[in-house]
Protein backbone atom coordinates (compact mmCIF):
# COMPACT_ATOMS: atom_id res chain seq x y z
CA UNK A 1 0.00 0.00 0.00
CA UNK A 2 1.68 3.38 -1.25
CA UNK A 3 1.84 6.07 1.76
CA UNK A 4 0.91 10.07 1.94
CA UNK A 5 1.86 12.31 4.40
CA UNK A 6 0.38 15.58 5.19
CA UNK A 7 1.92 19.22 6.41
CA UNK A 8 0.00 21.93 6.93
CA UNK A 9 0.61 25.10 7.39
CA UNK A 10 -1.52 28.73 7.76
CA UNK A 11 -5.40 29.02 8.69
CA UNK A 12 -8.31 26.76 9.45
CA UNK A 13 -9.53 26.88 6.18
CA UNK A 14 -5.99 24.98 4.70
CA UNK A 15 -6.68 22.69 7.78
CA UNK A 16 -9.95 21.80 6.13
CA UNK A 17 -8.35 21.16 2.48
CA UNK A 18 -5.69 18.92 3.54
CA UNK A 19 -8.39 17.14 5.61
CA UNK A 20 -10.37 17.00 2.20
CA UNK A 21 -7.82 15.63 0.10
CA UNK A 22 -6.23 13.16 2.44
CA UNK A 23 -9.36 11.49 2.64
CA UNK A 24 -9.39 11.81 -1.32
CA UNK A 25 -5.93 9.72 -1.13
CA UNK A 26 -7.24 7.23 1.53
CA UNK A 27 -10.24 6.12 -0.68
CA UNK A 28 -7.68 5.65 -3.49
CA UNK A 29 -5.88 3.08 -1.26
CA UNK A 30 -2.85 5.55 0.58
CA UNK A 31 -2.38 4.78 4.14
CA UNK A 32 -1.59 8.26 5.97
CA UNK A 33 1.66 8.22 8.19
CA UNK A 34 3.04 11.18 9.78
CA UNK A 35 5.55 13.77 7.90
CA UNK A 36 8.40 12.70 9.50
CA UNK A 37 8.37 9.20 8.51
CA UNK A 38 9.62 8.23 5.12
CA UNK A 39 6.32 8.69 2.51
CA UNK A 40 5.76 7.56 -0.83
CA UNK A 41 3.96 11.20 -1.47
CA UNK A 42 4.70 14.00 0.58
CA UNK A 43 1.65 16.87 0.47
CA UNK A 44 2.64 20.45 1.71
CA UNK A 45 0.20 23.09 2.27
CA UNK A 46 1.53 26.08 1.94
CA UNK A 47 0.79 29.26 3.10
CA UNK A 48 1.71 32.70 1.76
CA UNK A 49 -0.37 35.42 3.88
CA UNK A 50 3.58 36.42 4.68
CA UNK A 51 6.99 35.59 4.16
CA UNK A 52 7.69 33.50 7.18
CA UNK A 53 4.76 31.58 5.39
CA UNK A 54 6.18 31.35 1.99
CA UNK A 55 9.40 30.12 3.94
CA UNK A 56 7.93 27.65 6.22
CA UNK A 57 6.22 26.44 3.12
CA UNK A 58 9.47 25.99 1.00
CA UNK A 59 11.72 24.45 4.13
CA UNK A 60 8.66 21.68 4.24
CA UNK A 61 9.31 21.08 0.80
CA UNK A 62 12.80 20.76 1.25
CA UNK A 63 12.34 18.47 4.55
CA UNK A 64 10.11 16.10 2.85
CA UNK A 65 12.79 15.74 -0.14
CA UNK A 66 15.27 15.35 1.93
CA UNK A 67 13.22 12.61 4.05
CA UNK A 68 12.79 10.69 0.78
CA UNK A 69 14.77 11.38 -2.64
CA UNK A 70 12.40 9.04 -4.43
CA UNK A 71 9.33 10.25 -2.78
CA UNK A 72 6.41 12.24 -4.97
CA UNK A 73 6.20 15.41 -3.51
CA UNK A 74 3.03 18.07 -4.05
CA UNK A 75 2.69 21.37 -3.16
CA UNK A 76 -0.78 22.64 -2.65
CA UNK A 77 -2.22 25.66 -1.28
CA UNK A 78 -1.65 29.56 -1.56
CA UNK A 79 1.92 29.66 -2.16
CA UNK A 80 1.35 27.08 -5.20
CA UNK A 81 -1.40 29.31 -6.66
CA UNK A 82 0.73 31.68 -6.57
CA UNK A 83 4.18 30.69 -7.91
CA UNK A 84 2.86 27.66 -9.36
CA UNK A 85 5.49 27.56 -12.42
CA UNK A 86 8.55 29.29 -10.10
CA UNK A 87 7.97 26.22 -7.43
CA UNK A 88 7.78 23.59 -10.27
CA UNK A 89 11.01 25.29 -11.98
CA UNK A 90 12.98 25.68 -8.28
CA UNK A 91 11.59 22.53 -6.43
CA UNK A 92 11.78 18.84 -6.86
CA UNK A 93 7.82 18.90 -7.03
CA UNK A 94 5.98 16.60 -9.07
CA UNK A 95 2.84 18.20 -8.44
CA UNK A 96 1.91 21.78 -7.99
CA UNK A 97 -1.69 22.27 -7.18
CA UNK A 98 -3.31 25.58 -6.58
CA UNK A 99 -6.79 26.60 -4.89
CA UNK A 100 -8.93 24.55 -7.21
CA UNK A 101 -8.83 21.15 -9.01
CA UNK A 102 -8.19 19.82 -5.78
CA UNK A 103 -10.92 17.52 -6.09
CA UNK A 104 -8.28 15.52 -8.79
CA UNK A 105 -5.07 15.70 -6.78
CA UNK A 106 -4.53 11.83 -6.95
CA UNK A 107 -5.60 11.47 -10.45
CA UNK A 108 -3.10 13.98 -11.31
CA UNK A 109 -0.86 13.00 -9.24
CA UNK A 110 -0.85 9.51 -10.52
CA UNK A 111 -1.27 10.97 -14.36
CA UNK A 112 2.07 12.80 -14.19
CA UNK A 113 3.69 9.64 -12.55
CA UNK A 114 2.67 7.55 -14.82
CA UNK A 115 3.69 9.68 -18.19
CA UNK A 116 7.02 10.69 -16.13
CA UNK A 117 6.16 14.29 -16.17
CA UNK A 118 6.16 17.09 -13.66
CA UNK A 119 2.67 19.28 -13.63
CA UNK A 120 1.70 22.44 -12.71
CA UNK A 121 -1.67 22.17 -12.33
CA UNK A 122 -2.86 26.13 -11.01
CA UNK A 123 -5.97 27.87 -12.71
CA UNK A 124 -7.71 30.68 -12.43
CA UNK A 125 -9.27 31.26 -9.17
CA UNK A 126 -10.70 34.79 -9.72
CA UNK A 127 -14.16 33.47 -11.38
CA UNK A 128 -14.37 29.68 -10.20
CA UNK A 129 -17.85 28.35 -8.27
CA UNK A 130 -17.48 26.57 -4.45
CA UNK A 131 -15.30 23.30 -5.10
CA UNK A 132 -17.38 20.67 -2.83
CA UNK A 133 -14.61 19.57 -1.04
CA UNK A 134 -16.00 17.29 2.01
CA UNK A 135 -14.41 15.48 5.37
CA UNK A 136 -15.81 12.68 7.40
CA UNK A 137 -12.76 12.90 10.35
CA UNK A 138 -10.41 15.58 11.54
CA UNK A 139 -7.26 15.41 13.26
CA UNK A 140 -8.34 15.13 16.87
CA UNK A 141 -11.11 13.40 18.33
CA UNK A 142 -13.98 16.24 19.34
CA UNK A 143 -13.56 19.20 17.18
CA UNK A 144 -13.42 19.48 13.49
CA UNK A 145 -13.30 22.76 10.86
CA UNK A 146 -16.20 23.34 8.81
CA UNK A 147 -15.52 25.37 6.20
CA UNK A 148 -18.49 26.56 4.40
CA UNK A 149 -17.10 29.83 2.44
CA UNK A 150 -14.30 30.19 0.09
CA UNK A 151 -12.32 33.66 -1.68
CA UNK A 152 -12.59 37.17 -0.55
CA UNK A 153 -13.15 40.27 -2.61
CA UNK A 154 -12.58 43.11 0.01
CA UNK A 155 -8.20 43.97 -1.36
CA UNK A 156 -7.27 45.36 1.67
CA UNK A 157 -3.99 46.72 0.29
CA UNK A 158 -1.50 44.84 2.62
CA UNK A 159 -3.54 41.28 1.50
CA UNK A 160 -2.62 39.14 -1.02
CA UNK A 161 -5.57 36.29 -0.01
CA UNK A 162 -8.22 37.85 -2.85
CA UNK A 163 -5.32 37.04 -5.41
CA UNK A 164 -4.67 33.69 -4.43
CA UNK A 165 -8.20 32.33 -2.90
CA UNK A 166 -10.30 33.90 -5.09
CA UNK A 167 -14.06 35.51 -5.39
CA UNK A 168 -16.61 35.24 -2.84
CA UNK A 169 -18.07 31.56 -2.99
CA UNK A 170 -20.53 30.17 -0.60
CA UNK A 171 -21.80 26.72 0.44
CA UNK A 172 -25.19 25.50 0.20
CA UNK A 173 -26.90 25.37 4.11
CA UNK A 174 -28.18 22.25 3.14
CA UNK A 175 -24.66 21.18 2.15
CA UNK A 176 -23.33 22.48 5.67
CA UNK A 177 -26.26 20.41 7.60
CA UNK A 178 -25.47 17.02 5.79
CA UNK A 179 -21.93 17.58 6.68
CA UNK A 180 -22.54 18.71 10.41
CA UNK A 181 -24.96 15.89 10.78
CA UNK A 182 -22.06 13.73 9.52
CA UNK A 183 -19.79 15.28 11.86
CA UNK A 184 -21.79 14.70 14.69
CA UNK A 185 -22.34 11.00 13.86
CA UNK A 186 -18.58 10.48 13.84
CA UNK A 187 -18.60 11.81 17.25
CA UNK A 188 -17.57 15.57 17.42
CA UNK A 189 -19.07 17.54 19.91
CA UNK A 190 -17.70 21.13 18.41
CA UNK A 191 -17.60 22.56 14.83
CA UNK A 192 -15.67 25.52 13.86
CA UNK A 193 -17.36 26.71 10.92
CA UNK A 194 -14.55 28.69 9.05
CA UNK A 195 -13.99 30.24 5.99
CA UNK A 196 -11.85 32.74 3.77
CA UNK A 197 -13.51 36.23 4.35
CA UNK A 198 -16.81 34.26 6.69
CA UNK A 199 -18.50 37.77 7.33
CA UNK A 200 -18.94 37.70 3.16
CA UNK A 201 -21.17 34.24 3.73
CA UNK A 202 -23.74 33.71 1.35
CA UNK A 203 -23.92 37.19 -0.44
CA UNK A 204 -23.54 35.62 -3.49
CA UNK A 205 -26.15 33.11 -2.95
CA UNK A 206 -29.03 35.34 -2.61
CA UNK A 207 -31.17 36.55 0.64
CA UNK A 208 -29.02 34.06 2.30
CA UNK A 209 -26.67 34.91 5.47
CA UNK A 210 -24.21 33.73 8.20
CA UNK A 211 -26.91 32.89 10.68
CA UNK A 212 -28.27 30.85 8.21
CA UNK A 213 -25.50 28.33 8.24
CA UNK A 214 -25.02 28.56 11.95
CA UNK A 215 -28.81 27.00 11.84
CA UNK A 216 -28.10 24.57 9.70
CA UNK A 217 -25.52 23.40 12.03
CA UNK A 218 -28.26 23.60 15.05
CA UNK A 219 -29.82 20.47 15.39
CA UNK A 220 -27.68 17.90 13.81
CA UNK A 221 -26.03 16.28 17.41
CA UNK A 222 -23.23 18.74 17.52
CA UNK A 223 -22.89 20.52 20.79
CA UNK A 224 -21.41 23.84 20.35
CA UNK A 225 -20.26 25.64 17.31
CA UNK A 226 -17.45 28.33 17.23
CA UNK A 227 -17.23 30.82 14.61
CA UNK A 228 -14.01 31.69 12.49
CA UNK A 229 -12.41 34.93 12.31
CA UNK A 230 -15.48 38.06 11.76
CA UNK A 231 -15.12 41.03 10.93
CA UNK A 232 -17.00 44.01 13.26
CA UNK A 233 -19.54 45.01 10.99
CA UNK A 234 -21.31 42.34 11.13
CA UNK A 235 -21.75 42.30 14.74
CA UNK A 236 -25.10 44.19 15.16
CA UNK A 237 -27.85 43.96 17.33
CA UNK A 238 -30.07 41.94 15.44
CA UNK A 239 -26.99 39.71 14.44
CA UNK A 240 -26.39 39.27 18.35
CA UNK A 241 -29.69 38.80 19.25
CA UNK A 242 -29.86 35.95 17.32
CA UNK A 243 -26.79 34.37 18.18
CA UNK A 244 -28.27 34.13 21.70
CA UNK A 245 -30.82 31.72 20.51
CA UNK A 246 -27.95 29.68 19.30
CA UNK A 247 -25.57 26.90 20.62
CA UNK A 248 -22.14 29.28 19.76
CA UNK A 249 -19.59 29.43 21.96
CA UNK A 250 -18.76 32.91 23.70
CA UNK A 251 -15.64 33.14 21.57
CA UNK A 252 -15.64 35.56 19.24
CA UNK A 253 -12.20 36.98 16.81
CA UNK A 254 -13.26 40.27 15.45
CA UNK A 255 -10.16 41.08 13.39
CA UNK A 256 -8.40 44.49 14.24
CA UNK A 257 -5.40 44.88 12.67
CA UNK A 258 -4.98 48.31 13.37
CA UNK A 259 -6.09 50.33 16.32
CA UNK A 260 -5.91 53.92 14.66
CA UNK A 261 -8.13 55.01 12.42
CA UNK A 262 -5.52 56.61 9.75
CA UNK A 263 -3.83 53.33 9.44
CA UNK A 264 -7.16 51.31 9.22
CA UNK A 265 -7.86 53.55 6.07
CA UNK A 266 -4.66 53.19 4.51
CA UNK A 267 -4.65 49.34 4.72
CA UNK A 268 -8.87 49.66 3.28
CA UNK A 269 -10.33 48.37 6.20
CA UNK A 270 -13.83 48.98 6.32
CA UNK A 271 -14.57 50.00 9.76
CA UNK A 272 -13.33 52.77 12.32
CA UNK A 273 -12.19 52.00 15.95
CA UNK A 274 -15.65 53.59 17.36
CA UNK A 275 -17.69 50.92 15.41
CA UNK A 276 -15.25 48.08 16.46
CA UNK A 277 -15.27 49.47 20.42
CA UNK A 278 -19.58 49.28 19.31
CA UNK A 279 -19.43 45.58 18.14
CA UNK A 280 -16.98 44.44 21.62
CA UNK A 281 -20.12 46.47 23.32
CA UNK A 282 -22.73 44.24 22.14
CA UNK A 283 -20.89 41.06 22.57
CA UNK A 284 -20.65 41.75 25.90
CA UNK A 285 -23.59 43.02 26.58
CA UNK A 286 -24.95 39.74 25.07
CA UNK A 287 -22.32 37.14 26.35
CA UNK A 288 -21.35 38.72 29.88
CA UNK A 289 -17.35 37.67 30.02
CA UNK A 290 -17.19 36.44 26.64
CA UNK A 291 -13.65 36.64 25.06
CA UNK A 292 -13.02 38.69 22.26
CA UNK A 293 -10.00 37.58 20.03
CA UNK A 294 -7.99 39.35 17.33
CA UNK A 295 -5.01 40.20 14.95
CA UNK A 296 -3.11 43.19 14.84
CA UNK A 297 -0.44 43.79 12.25
CA UNK A 298 2.70 46.17 13.55
CA UNK A 299 4.72 48.82 10.91
CA UNK A 300 2.25 48.66 8.84
CA UNK A 301 3.84 51.85 5.82
CA UNK A 302 3.60 55.24 7.13
CA UNK A 303 3.03 53.74 10.45
CA UNK A 304 4.05 56.55 12.91
CA UNK A 305 5.36 55.74 16.74
CA UNK A 306 2.18 58.26 17.91
CA UNK A 307 -0.40 55.39 15.76
CA UNK A 308 1.45 52.41 17.13
CA UNK A 309 0.74 53.88 20.76
CA UNK A 310 -2.50 54.45 19.62
CA UNK A 311 -3.19 50.81 18.38
CA UNK A 312 -1.56 49.80 21.94
CA UNK A 313 -3.71 52.25 24.08
CA UNK A 314 -6.79 50.96 21.49
CA UNK A 315 -5.59 46.80 22.78
CA UNK A 316 -5.21 48.05 26.47
CA UNK A 317 -8.97 49.41 26.33
CA UNK A 318 -10.67 46.23 24.72
CA UNK A 319 -8.43 43.69 27.07
CA UNK A 320 -8.51 40.82 24.20
CA UNK A 321 -8.08 37.62 25.77
CA UNK A 322 -5.97 36.87 22.84
CA UNK A 323 -4.30 38.69 20.06
CA UNK A 324 -2.15 37.41 17.21
CA UNK A 325 0.54 39.95 16.75
CA UNK A 326 2.43 40.05 13.00
CA UNK A 327 4.94 42.56 11.70
CA UNK A 328 3.46 44.04 8.46
CA UNK A 329 5.30 41.86 5.89
CA UNK A 330 5.23 43.14 1.90
CA UNK A 331 3.18 40.81 -0.32
CA UNK A 332 4.45 41.76 -3.97
CA UNK A 333 1.02 42.88 -6.05
CA UNK A 334 -0.44 44.24 -3.34
CA UNK A 335 -0.93 48.05 -3.25
CA UNK A 336 0.46 48.47 0.60
CA UNK A 337 3.90 47.20 -0.95
CA UNK A 338 4.34 50.19 -3.47
CA UNK A 339 3.48 52.85 -0.45
CA UNK A 340 5.78 54.93 0.42
CA UNK A 341 7.01 55.31 3.59
CA UNK A 342 7.94 51.43 4.55
CA UNK A 343 8.99 51.04 7.74
CA UNK A 344 12.18 49.50 8.68
CA UNK A 345 12.11 45.32 9.64
CA UNK A 346 14.00 46.13 13.36
CA UNK A 347 11.18 49.01 13.74
CA UNK A 348 8.56 46.50 13.06
CA UNK A 349 9.44 43.63 14.52
CA UNK A 350 10.64 46.09 18.05
CA UNK A 351 6.46 47.05 17.93
CA UNK A 352 5.32 43.66 17.17
CA UNK A 353 7.53 42.24 20.25
CA UNK A 354 5.82 45.83 22.50
CA UNK A 355 2.42 44.34 21.54
CA UNK A 356 3.03 40.60 21.93
CA UNK A 357 3.63 41.73 25.91
CA UNK A 358 1.14 43.87 26.22
CA UNK A 359 -1.13 40.80 24.25
CA UNK A 360 0.63 38.17 26.84
CA UNK A 361 -0.54 40.81 29.75
CA UNK A 362 -3.95 41.08 28.93
CA UNK A 363 -4.18 37.14 28.24
CA UNK A 364 -3.48 36.29 31.43
CA UNK A 365 -5.80 39.23 32.74
CA UNK A 366 -8.48 37.08 31.63
CA UNK A 367 -7.64 34.20 32.87
CA UNK A 368 -7.04 35.22 35.94
CA UNK A 369 -10.77 36.62 35.87
CA UNK A 370 -11.92 33.47 35.06
CA UNK A 371 -10.75 32.01 38.68
CA UNK A 372 -13.69 30.83 40.95
CA UNK A 373 -16.27 30.53 37.90
CA UNK A 374 -17.99 27.94 36.18
CA UNK A 375 -17.33 27.39 32.55
CA UNK A 376 -17.96 24.36 29.90
CA UNK A 377 -14.78 22.55 28.87
CA UNK A 378 -15.10 19.95 26.33
CA UNK A 379 -12.36 16.83 27.09
CA UNK A 380 -10.18 16.08 24.60
CA UNK A 381 -7.73 13.99 25.58
CA UNK A 382 -5.55 12.84 28.80
CA UNK A 383 -1.78 14.32 29.40
CA UNK A 384 -0.03 13.23 32.16
CA UNK A 385 -3.28 11.87 33.92
CA UNK A 386 -4.94 15.05 33.53
CA UNK A 387 -8.04 16.00 31.61
CA UNK A 388 -7.76 18.43 28.93
CA UNK A 389 -9.84 20.68 26.86
CA UNK A 390 -10.96 24.14 26.00
CA UNK A 391 -13.38 26.36 27.64
CA UNK A 392 -16.13 28.02 25.49
CA UNK A 393 -14.32 30.80 25.83
CA UNK A 394 -11.07 28.79 23.72
CA UNK A 395 -8.65 28.98 27.30
CA UNK A 396 -6.94 25.37 27.67
CA UNK A 397 -8.32 24.03 30.97
CA UNK A 398 -6.50 21.16 32.54
CA UNK A 399 -8.67 19.04 35.37
CA UNK A 400 -8.28 16.05 36.79
CA UNK A 401 -11.27 13.38 35.82
CA UNK A 402 -12.62 13.29 32.64
CA UNK A 403 -13.26 11.27 29.59
CA UNK A 404 -12.51 12.76 25.96
CA UNK A 405 -15.69 13.52 24.03
CA UNK A 406 -17.67 15.03 27.35
CA UNK A 407 -18.64 18.29 28.07
CA UNK A 408 -18.50 19.21 31.63
CA UNK A 409 -19.24 21.46 33.97
CA UNK A 410 -15.77 23.05 35.59
CA UNK A 411 -15.00 25.82 38.48
CA UNK A 412 -11.73 27.01 37.51
CA UNK A 413 -9.13 27.34 40.69
CA UNK A 414 -6.22 28.49 39.03
CA UNK A 415 -3.54 29.27 35.80
CA UNK A 416 -1.24 27.31 34.06
CA UNK A 417 1.49 29.09 31.64
CA UNK A 418 -1.28 29.58 28.84
CA UNK A 419 -4.59 28.32 30.50
CA UNK A 420 -6.26 27.65 33.47
CA UNK A 421 -6.69 24.58 36.24
CA UNK A 422 -10.23 23.63 37.95
CA UNK A 423 -12.41 20.83 39.32
CA UNK A 424 -15.48 19.20 37.86
CA UNK A 425 -18.49 20.15 39.70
Amino acid sequence: MPTVAFHTLGCKVNQYDAQAMLELFEKKGYTPVAFQEKADVYVIMTCTVTGTGDKKSLQAVRRAIRQNPEANVVIAGCLAQRDGEKLLETTAARLVIGNARRMEVVELLEDAVQNNQRLAAVEDVLRIAYEPLTISAHEGHTRAVLKIQEGCDRYCTYCIIPYVRGGIRSRQPEDIALEARRLAAAGFSELVLTGIHLTSYGRDLGGIALMDAIRACMQQGVERIRLGSLEPVIVTEEFVQQLKETPVCPQFHLALQSGCDGVLQRMRRRYTTAEFRTACALLWEAFPGCAITTDVICGFPQETEGEFEETCAFCREIGFARMHVFPYSARTGTKAAQMSGQVQKAVREERARHLIAIGNELNRQYRTDLIGRDVQVLCEEIIDGAATGYTDTYIPCRFPDGEPGEMYTVRITGLTDDGVTGEIL
